[in-house]
Parts: C-alpha cells; sequence; structure tokens
C-alpha cells in the first residue's frame, strides 16, 4: 500500500507543510478582492511567530535549568565544607554568620532564577505582542477596497 507523499512546491516548501494546498483551495472558491499570496503569507509569518515564540521560552527553561542545577552543585559543596568543619571550635562561633549568609545566598539565587523566568516568559510573550499586531495592520489592509 502507497503512501501519498506529496511536497509542497514553492518559496515556502519545506517550511511548513500545506500553503500549497491551502492556496489551492482557496483559488478554487475564487473569492473576489482577496489576495491569497498575502493571506498565505500572513499565517506562514504566524507560524514562524510562534515557532520563535517556542524556542524562545525553550531556551529560557534550559538556561533556568541550568543555573538552577549550578546553584544546587554550589550549595551542596559549600553544605559539605560546612558539615566537614562544623567539628572544630572556630566553627561553632561562625554558625549564626554562615547561616545568615547561606540564607541571603538562597534569596539571592531565587531572586536569579525568578528574574530568568520571567526574562524568558517576556520574550516569547513579545514575539507573539508583535505578530498579533502586524496581524492587525494586514487585516486592516486585507479589508480595505481593492
Amino acid at each position: 500500500m502507497e503512501t501519498d507523499r506529496r511536497q509542497p512546491t514553492g518559496p515556502d516548501a519545506g517550511a511548513f507543510p500545506g500553503f500549497e494546498d491551502l492556496k489551492k483551495l482557496i483559488e478554487k472558491f475564487q473569492l473576489p478582492s482577496l489576495d491569497i499570496d498575502a493571506l498565505i503569507d500572513w499565517q506562514r509569518k504566524d507560524m514562524e511567530a510562534l515557532t520563535e515564540a517556542s524556542q524562545q521560552a525553550s531556551e529560557g527553561i534550559k538556561a533556568l535549568v541550568a543555573r538552577r542545577n549550578e546553584i544546587l552543585r554550589e550549595t551542596l559543596a559549600e553544605w559539605q565544607a560546612a558539615v566537614k568543619d562544623a567539628t572544630s571550635a572556630e566553627a561553632i562561633s561562625k554558625r549564626a554568620d554562615v547561616a545568615k549568609q547561606g540564607i541571603e545566598k538562597a534569596i539571592a539565587d531565587f531572586r536569579e532564577l525568578f528574574e530568568m523566568e520571567a526574562q524568558s516568559r517576556n520574550n516569547a510573550w513579545k514575539i507573539v505582542q508583535e505578530r498579533m499586531q502586524e496581524n492587525m495592520v494586514n487585516l486592516q489592509k486585507l479589508l480595505q477596497p481593492k
């Protein structure tokens, strides 16, 4: 049993399959004053914006996870050093300072992770917002009589 493996042709070939089929379908209905190429380009740009937003979000999550893991490694190393030195007489007097510094570092680390996550979310959302604004301009242009 052979499967139908039609591939799109033209400038968008390989980018997002199906645009040529959509174009042929719209042409079949012969809607007056509808710029098919503009509509196809509009949809392609939407897909590209969503892809880029997804990539931004993915990269942000990867960076966040990498930094979180780095923080965990640093914290474990500090705890190991603290446990090793906990038996000395000098270490007992420094426990309060070490605990305070540890809490301050943890707060700073959580703040850094939160800021990284917020920046990643903002980058992805900015891409979507820009595309939505372009869509409004394109919609106004498409709705103007020719």
